[in-house]
Parts: C-alpha cells; sequence; structure tokens
C-alpha cells in the first residue's frame, strides 16, 4: 500500500467520525515518573468528563497494567494476528479509563502487507469514535520505536526531573526528535512537566534551563506545563496499584496533576480558536506504520 492509498484510508474514516487528541507522553531516561505521568493525567481527564484511553506503547514492559492493577486479556498483536476488533484489545481501569496493551510483537509491523495494514488503520480509527483523548505512553530514551512515535504525535509531553542525568537526556532526546528527517516542527508541540520537584520555583527553573538550550540549539518551541511535587503519597499509590488520583485527591502530587490536566485543556481551547485540525489515531498510526520514502529533511 502506498502513501496516497493510506491517506485516502483516513480521510474517509476522518470523514464520517470525530477525531481525538493523541497526546504521547515520553522521557530521556527511565524512572522520572513518565507512566505515573500518563495514568494520573488520564484519571483527571475522567474527572473533567473526558474520555480517555493510554496507548501503552512501552512494548515488553507491562508498566500501566500492573499501575492499574489490570490484567488484560489481549493486545494490539492480537488485533492484527488474531482477528480480535479494537473493542476486545481495549481493557477497562479504574474511573472507566481504557487502555491498550501494545505486546512485543509490534516491531514487525513495518513489514506487514496491504491487508493487516488496511486493518490496523481501519480499527485504530474506531479510537476517534470512542474516546477524546489518547494518551501514548511510549517508553524511554531515543530508540527508533520512541522516535517513530514522537514524530507522528501533534502534541510530546516531555517528563523531566531535576536530576543531571534526566536533563541531559531529555536534551538529547528533543536533539534526536530534531533531526529525524520526517519531524514536523510546524506539526508537533512540545510540553514539558518537571516531575519529582521540592516547590514550585524549582520546576520553573528546571524548565528555564532546559528550554534555553533548547531554543538556542534546536529552534523548537516548548511549552511549560507546570511541575509536580515530590510526594510519598504517588509511592504508597504505585505499591497499590492504584493511581494516586483516585487513592488520595488530596495529595499535593494529585493536586499538581489536576492543574495540568487543566491547563493541557486549556491548551487544546487555544487549538481550536486557532483552527488547527488533528489528524486523529488513525493517521498517526498510519505515520508510524506506513512507507518511508516520502519527503525527508536535509540532515542537520
Amino acid at each position: 500500500m502506498d502513501q496516497a492509498e493510506q491517506l485516502r484510508i483516513i480521510k474517509a474514516n476522518n470523514q464520517i467520525r470525530p477525531t481525538a487528541r493523541v497526546i504521547t507522553v515520553t522521557s530521556g531516561k527511565g524512572g522520572v515518573g513518565k507512566s505515573n505521568m500518563s495514568i494520573n493525567l488520564a484519571v483527571q481527564f475522567r474527572k473533567m468528563g473526558k474520555r480517555v484511553i493510554i496507548l501503552d506503547a512501552d512494548f515488553g514492559l507491562a508498566n500501566i497494567e500492573i499501575m492499574f492493577g489490570a490484567i488484560p486479556k489481549h493486545n494490539l498483536c492480537d488485533l492484527v494476528y488474531e482477528g480480535k476488533s479494537i473493542s476486545d484489545i481495549i481493557t477497562w481501569g479504574p474511573m472507566e479509563v481504557g487502555f491498550i496493551s501494545g505486546g512485543s510483537g509490534i516491531a514487525g509491523m513495518a513489514n506487514l502487507g496491504k491487508d493487516a495494514l488496511t486493518c490496523i488503520i481501519q480499527n485504530l480509527a474506531e479510537l476517534d469514535a470512542l474516546t477524546d483523548i489518547i494518551i501514548v505512553d511510549t517508553g524511554a530514551g531515543i530508540s527508533d520505536s520512541v522516535l517513530e512515535f514522537l514524530v507522528a504525535s501533534g502534541e510530546v509531553l516531555l517528563v523531566t526531573t531535576p536530576e543531571p542525568t534526566s536533563i541531559t537526556d531529555s536534551y538529547s532526546l528533543l536533539k534526536a526528535l530534531y533531526r529525524h528527517p520526517r519531524f514536523q516542527e510546524d506539526f508537533t508541540k512540545v510540553m514539558m512537566v518537571a516531575n519529582r520537584v521540592s516547590n514550585i520555583k524549582e520546576g520553573q527553573v528546571l524548565f528555564d534551563k532546559l528550554n534555553a538550550v533548547v531554543t538556542r540549539y534546536l529552534k523548537i518551541p516548548m511549552t511549560y506545563m507546570g511541575c509536580v511535587p515530590q510526594d510519598p503519597q504517588v509511592m504508597q499509590a504505585v505499591m497499590q496499584q492504584v493511581p494516586v488520583s483516585i487513592q488520595n485527591p488530596g495529595a499535593k502530587a494529585s493536586q499538581a496533576y489536576q492543574r495540568i490536566a487543566e491547563r493541557m485543556c486549556e491548551k487544546e481551547d487555544d487549538t481550536a480558536q486557532e483552527q488547527q485540525p488533528r489528524r486523529g489515531m488513525a493517521a498517526f498510526f498510519s505515520h508510524i506504520i506506513g512507507t518511508r520514502n516520502g519527503a525527508t529533511k536535509q540532515s542537520r
């Protein structure tokens, strides 16, 4: 299937259903609270009346299902190889937050034939009708699979902590994204959250430090979405496999997740006023598994 045919499928699907907002949550290194961010933002979006589904794209590591205390019966590979429907592979966690486990066979999807590719695109297009927000929880670092998700996403949420390694790895991730031949500055909006900070000032300083370097050398505009304080309640919730936003809504971290979710919704309203169209999940995933023979940028 060539790219033109993929786009015709996407266009046909988008004509009959609204498109969901796709937010890709990522980090330069592991252990910075990325999956916690994905889950708790999903819960906060649900409290605001949004329908939310998380795609666990950290393949091989079942972070989302463990943190939810839920065992999925099927994953994305079953959609391709076992003929399952999109509704079959969605597992519903607390507060009716849905999630899709990626499975370990995703790496071979780039070589799928026309029929399988069409099946994926058409089925994932159904998510646009089932939900308002899709959160893609990627693996950490700058692997090819992570970068594929980032270049396909209209919104990237970068989770960074005050640790020097987290800051440098966050910059390395953005540098790799910027140099990716299919990265489009006008399409992808990069946002940052400072996690596990001592206070609000430390979070702002962390953003300013990273943003100064990114602006100077990569020319990627970043938006600061806020910070989440170091809070022992988060770890206690993880141990009990319940999101802290549910277990202890009054916790400092829970309130911070709420503020970030509210800011992200405000940002969405601003985007709507600018009349910037969404690609939706079908186009998002087609961009990842589609042909890679399109126009590319010169090496930077």
